[in-house]
This record gives C-alpha cells, structure tokens and sequence, in this order.
C-alpha cells in the first residue's frame, strides 16, 4: 500500500441473489453481496470486481490486504484518497 489510495474494511455475503455494494456492518465495514460462492477464490474476485465498479476504478486498483479466507475483509483500492474517501461516505450511508 502506498498514500495513493483508501483501506477499505468490507463485510462479505457470498452466495447473495444480487451484486451489491453498499450499506454499513458494524461502525466502519461497507458490505459487499456477491453471487459467487466462496468456492476457490471465486467471492474474492467477485467483491474485487464489485468493489472497483462501486468505486469506479479499474479491478487492478483493489487488492485483498487481509481477510483473503474471511467475510471480514481489508481491502486497498488504489487511487485519489479525498475522492475514494467521498466515494465510501456515499455508499456506506454515512
């Protein structure tokens, strides 16, 4: 991680009828609904790609930092704080 980007704590719901980002877990997790199981890394790549279309970064810019196992994750997503930091105000409803 470098000072180009925001750390993103987000709560996982794999096997979710719908894609999802938005809404708060807890004080700080924003959650992710994915379609995809947590099956061989499948809910990882699904919540990366969720997460960066939520964001409106390229998937390349998130990364898993901890939790790869978890529902309770950390993850990097690359790019201009200030407007990530905006971006997660608005889709965490706070």
């Amino acid at each position: 991680m470098d000072s180009g980007g925001l750390p993103v704590r987000v709560r996982v719901r794999p096997g979710a009828s719908r894609t999802s980002v938005g809404g708060r877990h807890g004080d700080e997790a924003l959650v992710v609904a994915v379609g995809a199981r947590a099956v061989e890394g499948r809910a990882n790549r699904a919540v990366i790609e969720a997460v960066a279309a939520a964001f409106g970064v390229r998937h390349s810019a998130v990364s898993v930092v901890t939790g790869q196992r978890s529902r309770d994750k950390v993850l990097f997503v690359a790019g201009e704080p200030d407007t990530l930091r905006a971006r997660l105000v608005v889709l965490r409803g706070s």
